[in-house]
């Protein structure tokens, strides 16, 4: 199959990375994202590759999430990109199978069917730099990627790390609430939802929905504030079975935790700031622990929303539930963004090697 993928590469001038192809069996079309993460999409026999051609392939403002669950329903989402790339206007939309534009944030499920399974929301693919996140602060919170004194921000590769390590995201519908002073870190909330490491070994994609289990959590402090950092995988995972608490992770995976621990510590020192600290010595607390954080900031969630009254800059528009968004603002709130185009390219810098030297060291 490769080698026809391949020669469609060639010939469309897409740079392939097989890491990002799949089959939607669905609506019978192989879907390829390049180097950059852009979407194309091939219409394909469902018996079979040998029709690909070159002239089949378009790129495409939109692609499909499909999650399975374990009783075998589907949910789906169509994540739409608007905007010019790499700028400041660039944005995600979703649109869930009833083709309604939703938020991320508010209206994807926090639980999927399963006892330990929630939804995920892929902001970055892992080996990325792109620092993508969740607009809490925008109508229906598309994706953007984060600016820092009018720039793009990027993460920096810091040795031997390359971009984000693990596919990183947020899970919906939960909110670390900032007037919330936490009795374990001592720290308040930091107005987000909770960040979530995926450590399996697939490459998700910008908007993937992936269902997830969660296995533990590190409790990084950032600037004064608490910023849970779960550790999760995605229930289809080769691993999934045998990883069902956080020393499964260390017995499996030997080293891992140590280095996503060591990224977290490390990853703001190329810009001059010193190492960043964490509660509980920087060890991970394990699922059950983990798991009373999701509930509790679920909880802080459902009061946000129930308040009807943004907090903390945070827009709390949605297409579901109670007071939900007319379709028709939605589409406005969609359409106030251009249609998708390409920008300038990204920066070679991004590329560059940072290495630094802890304290102690």
């Amino acid at each position: 199959m490769f080698s026809n993928l391949t020669k469609i590469a060639r010939s469309t001038k897409i740079a392939l990375n097989p890491s990002y192809c799949y089959y939607n069996i669905k609506i019978k079309q192989l879907l390829l994202l390049d180097s950059t993460l852009c979407c194309f999409k091939i219409p394909v026999s469902a018996v079979g590759f040998h029709n690909l051609s070159s002239n089949s392939v378009k790129q495409s403002p939109t692609y499909s999430s499909v999650i399975q669950s374990n009783n075998s329903k589907m949910a789906s989402f169509t994540v739409e990109e608007r905007g010019e790339r790499n700028s400041s206007n660039y944005r995600v939309f979703f649109r869930n199978d009833k083709n309604q534009i939703i938020s991320p944030f508010h209206d994807v499920p926090l639980h999927a069917p399963g006892k330990n399974r929630f939804n995920m929301i892929v902001e970055i693919p892992k080996w990325s730099n792109a620092k993508f996140e969740i607009n809490t602060k925008e109508p229906l919170n598309p994706l953007a990627q984060d600016v820092k004194k009018g720039k793009l921000r990027f993460v920096h590769n810091v040795f031997p790390h390359k971009g984000y390590i693990w596919n990183y995201g947020a899970l919906p519908q939960t909110w670390e609430d900032p007037t919330h002073l936490d009795t374990a870190t001592k720290c308040n909330g930091d107005n987000d939802p909770l960040d979530v490491c995926e450590i399996g070994q697939r490459v998700a994609r910008r908007g993937e929905v992936v269902q997830v289990k969660v296995l533990g959590t590190f409790a990084l402090i950032d600037e004064g504030e608490t910023d849970w950092k779960l550790i999760v995988i995605d229930v289809n995972d080769p691993l999934a079975g045998v990883l069902n608490d956080i020393q499964d992770v260390e017995r499996e995976m030997p080293g891992f935790l140590a280095a996503s621990h060591e990224w977290f510590k490390i990853y703001k020192m190329p810009d001059g700031k010193p190492p960043n600290n964490f509660a509980f010595k920087g060890a991970p607390k394990g699922r059950d622990f983990a798991l009373k954080i999701v509930e509790e900031t679920h909880n802080f969630w459902k009061s946000l929303i129930g308040s009807g009254v943004s907090q903390g800059n945070i827009s709390i528009m949605r297409s579901t539930g109670d007071n939900a968004l007319a379709a028709e603002r939605a589409q406005a709130i969609v359409e106030a963004v251009p249609d998708i185009c390409d920008g300038v390219p990204v920066s070679s810098d991004i590329d560059k090697w940072h290495y630094v030297n802890l304290p102690g060291n």
